[in-house]
């Protein structure tokens, strides 16, 4: 399996090369940018992400948590009787639960998006090019011996500046 990269220098270029591999059917592997480029995850065909749905279950646990963990202290592990108000005072307790789920959504979010990027602890990334952090864009994509011939074409006649063929 080969892997082959397309450099491109302008973003409109870029995503009229990711519009044109898609309606060959040619499967892209990822796109690296040096910005967020509006439509390209259309044009790739990516899935919504999952990453709300991550800190939404890491908000709710963190405030359940931080709720009930309240609700335990005042009421049973060290009941205080403070200015007459009663031991279970709920409305005492949303500054806290919401601060709880506040943390718990960020920690989750950040370890959702660390696992789904591969940014993890021992994490082996390639980089395809420097210039990809700052003013290049850089398709990938993996393809066999017999139909790398025809992807470079497909790269050069769709304005790509260097196609690079690697094993």
């Amino acid at each position: 399996m080969k892997e082959i990269s397309g450099y491109f220098e302008k973003e409109a270029v870029l995503l009229d090369a990711v519009k044109n591999l898609r309606e060959n059917n040619i499967k892209i592997r990822d796109v690296f940018s040096p910005y967020p480029i509006h439509g390209l995850d259309h044009a790739m065909g990516l899935r919504r992400s999952w990453l709300p749905r991550a800190a939404f279950i890491g908000g709710a646990i963190g405030a359940i948590t931080g709720l009930l963990f309240q609700i335990w202290v005042f009421t049973k592990a060290y009941p205080i009787n403070i200015g007459g108000k009663p031991f279970l005072s709920l409305p005492s307790f949303i500054p806290v639960t919401f601060e709880c789920a506040v943390l718990f959504a960020a920690f989750s979010i950040v370890f959702a998006y660390l696992f789904r990027s591969n940014l993890g602890a021992g994490a082996n990334n390639k980089i395809y090019d420097e210039r990809a952090t700052d003013d290049r864009f850089v398709v990938v994509l993996n393809a066999e011996e017999a139909e790398a011939e025809t992807i470079r074409s497909k790269f050069e006649e769709t304005g790509a500046k260097n196609v690079k063929l690697e094993d």
